[in-house]
């Protein structure tokens, strides 16, 4: 499960991530990543009703919560994410696995630069 200070609550944080933070895409999600100010990650999800009804989109937020949960200590770099899903899915495993490697060698990437 993922813990209550790994999670994205508050609006405005939805707002300025999904506006002004990287892009990642696969076939069925989006994930917007921004790098953080505070000391841990905090991922939030948008999860749409052309995935499905209630029942089915709430399925679809707890098994992605199990995945970035597993996800976020590989993380190299503060960040906070908000993941949108495009399609329902059974299985994600792959998705996240495959975009959080990206997401993770275009933020060392930049943070090299900097130094």
């Amino acid at each position: 499960m993922l813990p209550k200070n790994n999670r994205l609550r508050s609006g405005v944080d939805f707002n300025l991530v999904t506006k002004t933070g990287a892009r990642f895409t696969s076939d069925n999600l989006v994930i917007y990543a921004l790098p953080n100010t505070s000391n841990q990650n905090q991922v939030g999800f948008i999860v749409n009703r052309a995935v499905g009804g209630s029942v089915s989109r709430h399925l679809v937020s707890r098994k992605l919560r199990h995945n970035f949960a597993h996800q976020l200590p590989s993380l190299k770099t503060n960040l906070k994410l908000v993941v949108r899903v495009l399609k329902a899915q059974n299985n994600y495993t792959s998705e996240v696995e495959n975009l959080m490697a990206k997401i993770n060698s275009k933020f060392t990437k930049t943070d090299k630069a900097d130094v």
